[in-house]
């Protein structure tokens, strides 16, 4: 979710981005993936809110069953720079200001709206506990991705071991019985950042048998991921079964999780690096990618924003379906709108860009690239 240069350019040429090497298939990736995301929380919000029907809903299942561990997978692939270039501390320090300091700020905004506007704590305490609620469970997709960061950069401090370390690390951490808060959110989406970590490290991975016969897998991927996903149902999610095995029952919903995410996040990224050299001399595909995929991190922390805030709002029996899609349709735009205006006026604002949106965003690139096939 992070502004990146790539690893490994050299290596992956034909989707080269200019003279910065900036890969700019990844940040279309990334731009349709912050997409769904919004999306997601549309359909859970505003077309299904009020019941548990989203649950079962194909066009939610379709995109969780892989969105978030992708998202996570590409983090991991493209942080592998910072993780191996840079000491410890300094890492972890550049790691922190540009995740942790910009969600403080966002949770901090949104309590006091909610605090002074909405609903007023009762007491000092209630009002810290409402800000200990907005900081740790609002935007935990950034703790999973901070969390992530420092324990691959800290496993790789072994040297030759690491990546067998960071691989029983992966395992280990996804069947630990911990349940508790955002704890199962991150053990699902820890080996993802790890697997998107070892994607990097391996250089000769795309002239490896697999790759060579990339159309049988991706086709057997594509079978695995349809019938993970007739399959797939409310406890499937990590949400629901907190990625805990304590039964024969739980031990199989947690199997079909992960086996459903890693085929459907397997094609998804290869039918959205085929989309980007089909269309990426488009006006839509560029913005996709430049304005949408390197503002990830802002365009996230908005939309939890705003739907925490559209908590308060009253959906009476006059919000019929129709009614719910058009205020979805609505809110998306709004929730892009305002990141991009964001965006723009804080890019020359020096630490208060930092603070807001994470990174001061780079300049658009104006001159269109040329992709080989």
């Amino acid at each position: 979710m992070l502004d990146h240069i790539t690893v490994g350019a050299e290596a992956r040429g034909s989707r080269r981005a200019g003279a910065n090497n900036r890969d700019l298939s990844f940040d279309f990736a990334k731009g349709i993936l912050i997409t769904l995301v919004i999306i997601g929380h549309l359909l859970q919000y505003c077309i299904y809110r009020g019941t548990d029907a989203f649950w079962l809903s194909p066009y939610y299942k379709s995109i969780y069953i892989f969105h978030m561990p992708l998202f996570m997978a590409i983090s991991g692939y493209l942080s592998s720079g910072a993780i191996l270039r840079k000491p410890f501390i300094q890492a972890v320090s550049d790691r922190a200001t540009q995740l942790l300091l910009p969600m403080l700020f966002w949770c901090a905004l949104i309590w006091t709206l909610k605090s002074t506007v909405m609903v007023p704590p009762k007491s000092l305490t209630d009002g810290f506990l409402g800000l200990l609620t907005e900081v740790i469970g609002t935007y935990w997709f950034i703790w999973a991705a901070f969390i992530s960061f420092i324990l691959v950069k800290f496993f790789t401090t072994f040297n030759r071991l690491s990546m067998w370390i960071i691989g029983a690390s992966a395992i280990a951490i996804a069947i630990a019985p911990i349940t508790s808060s955002i704890i199962p959110s991150i053990r699902y989406t820890y080996p993802f950042y790890c697997l998107g970590f070892f994607f990097a490290q391996s250089k000769g991975w795309q002239e490896s048998i697999i790759w060579a016969n990339k159309s049988i897998f991706l086709f057997l991927l594509s079978i695995a991921a349809l019938i993970c996903f007739l399959w797939w149902d409310k406890q499937t999610y990590a949400f629901n079964n907190h990625v805990f095995i304590n039964d024969e029952l739980s031990a199989k919903q947690v199997l079909l999780m992960f086996s459903g995410s890693v085929s459907a996040s397997a094609v998804a990224v290869q039918l959205m690096f085929q989309c980007w050299r089909n269309v990426h001399s488009t006006r839509i595909a560029r913005f996709v990618a430049v304005e949408l995929g390197q503002s990830t991190l802002l365009l996230y922390l908005v939309q939890g924003a705003v739907f925490r805030l559209t908590d308060f709002i009253q959906f009476g029996e006059a919000w019929n379906l129709t009614t719910r899609i058009a205020f979805a349709g609505v809110l998306g735009v709004a929730i892009v709108l305002i990141a991009m205006a964001i965006r723009k006026i804080a890019r020359d604002l020096g630490y208060v860009s930092r603070t807001v949106v994470g990174a001061t965003p780079r300049p658009s690139l104006l001159k269109p690239q040329s992709v080989s096939n």
